[in-house]
């Protein structure tokens, strides 16, 4: 069943007026609005929501599809909003994917979620941890009886940080304070210093990071331990990543951390020419969508929609990719 999709009729006596020119398709066309789950305004997911909806929208005379992007909860909430019919498109963490569509993490008591799609994988995502300078953190390890923000329930980096804290045998009785701030909150919490450190799992570069950088002497840490490689040969959708030197204030020096990658989702009852129409947009306009952010500079169409993504393709995107040639018809 199709869910949150209404109807417009500004059309109508346009169509009774030119009835003979008309075809009964044409008489019959609804407009279709999508909603796209995103992230927090300062992080890059609300920019990729805010992107695909841009060129849609710039082409709702060819399609007569309407999209909006709210800034929501994160990777997890953008699931269950996929699933509850709140949304029909989200922005979804390669980990938080792979969980969703296998019943696995925090989606294991609901079992796994067969319905979920992958539409494309967009930018590369590390889990980046920031510290105060004056903290005393230098290592992944120090962490340990400090005030960390781990992020609010929900969140992709919350998701990922709990990864972490499990192949390290934290709780969150092992720091100081574990706050639950989202993502908008923690650079000024770590201005006032309120908390030590703060998590998050995203492109770079980052307004957020670069607020804190540029308001706080403060330092990103590295994330290259055992326990780290081990999760990176354990699961598929992780891999070691480089946040590049220079990016912001007081970090000149490379720093080697591991994550995942953003991708887009959906459900498999959500309108095939929707997201035909939505995939065909935003490669249609490849080079416009990749000078929206810095962090989809170096994406690649081949790499988009073969890797980090562990649901099967939706139907409408997997058209599109074949009639390009990307993928073999089956």
């Amino acid at each position: 069943m199709k869910r949150h999709v209404f109807t417009a009729t500004a059309l109508t006596s346009a169509i009774i007026g030119a009835a003979s020119f008309a075809s009964p398709a044409m008489a019959e066309e609804e407009e279709q609005y999508i909603t796209i789950g995103t992230g927090g305004q300062t992080g890059v997911y609300y920019v990729v929501g805010q992107s695909v909806c841009r060129l849609v929208n710039r082409g709702n005379d060819e399609h007569n599809i309407r999209c909006n992007a709210p800034s929501t909860g994160g990777s997890v909430a953008n699931i269950n909003g996929i699933k509850s019919g709140e949304l029909e498109l989200g922005v979804a963490q390669s980990d938080v994917q792979y969980q969703a569509y296998n019943g696995e993490g925090q989606f294991e008591d609901d079992g796994a979620y067969e319905d979920l799609r992958a539409i494309f994988k967009i930018h590369g995502e590390p889990l980046t941890v920031l510290a105060r300078a004056d903290s005393g953190i230098e290592t992944l390890e120090d962490l340990a009886d400090k005030r960390v923000n781990i992020g609010n329930p929900g969140s992709g980096q919350r998701n990922t940080m709990e990864v972490v804290m499990d192949a390290m045998g934290w709780t969150t009785d092992t720091f100081a304070r574990a706050e639950q701030l989202e993502a908008a909150e923690q650079a000024a919490a770590l201005a006032d210093n309120n908390i030590d450190a703060m998590v998050y799992v995203v492109g770079h570069p980052n307004g957020s990071i670069q607020e804190a950088t540029t308001t706080v002497d403060s330092r990103l840490i590295p994330l290259d331990n055992e326990e780290i490689q081990g999760l990176i040969d354990e699961y598929p959708y992780y891999s070691q990543s480089v946040i590049p030197g220079g990016l912001y204030e007081g970090n000149p020096e490379d720093v080697t951390t591991f994550g995942v990658a953003a991708t887009l989702v959906t459900r498999a009852d959500v309108d095939d020419d929707v997201v035909y129409e939505t995939v065909k947009t935003v490669f249609d306009n490849f080079d416009r969508f990749k000078q929206l952010h810095p962090a989809f500079e170096n994406l690649d169409e081949q790499e988009m929609i073969s890797q980090g993504l562990s649901a099967p393709l939706h139907e409408g995107a997997k058209r599109y990719y074949e009639e390009r040639g990307w993928l073999d018809d089956e």
